[in-house]
């Protein structure tokens, strides 16, 4: 349904945390990433007992709470007149996390962010991750801004 925002998004494959989006309106977003358990790094996070980094953890919860919802909020207030030469660049300007478990490979994560507000390009959103049986993995307050780039 709302997953059309997610072929805006500015990652390749190997650094695309976002599957699926399962709801998104102007204000709130909730989505899903399942962690793969080859991911790059697992290798040495830590070696013999895999464990998520919590900059991973950040980042799922920044491209599904922040870049995801920006995108639809900036594609929304330009009307959806996005050309296909444009592209939308995210910057993450702050964040305030905490981390309450750990996430193991092959884990599913859902991320459910709520706008704090959205004005003059910025947005801040509070976000929280909890796993498949809706146990807090981490919490906290993102902002940042996304940029429109004409090519």
């Amino acid at each position: 349904m709302n997953n059309h925002i997610l072929n805006h998004l500015p990652y390749k494959s190997s650094f695309r945390f976002v599957d699926n989006i399962i709801s998104l309106n102007e204000d709130e977003v909730i989505g899903e990433y399942t962690l793969k358990p080859d991911s790059f790094f697992y290798e040495d996070h830590f070696a013999g007992n895999p464990v998520t980094p919590g900059v991973i953890v950040t980042e799922i919860m920044a491209q599904i709470g922040l870049v995801v919802f920006g995108i639809f909020l900036v594609l929304k207030e330009l009307d959806l007149k996005f050309l296909e030469n444009d592209s939308l660049f995210p910057l993450l300007t702050s964040t305030d996390v905490s981390f309450h478990k750990m996430v193991l490979p092959g884990e599913k994560v859902i991320v459910t962010s709520k706008k704090q507000y959205f004005r003059f390009g910025k947005l801040k959103c509070y976000i929280e991750m909890t796993d498949s049986s809706k146990q807090l993995v981490a919490k906290g307050m993102f902002s940042g801004v996304i940029k429109e780039i004409h090519k």
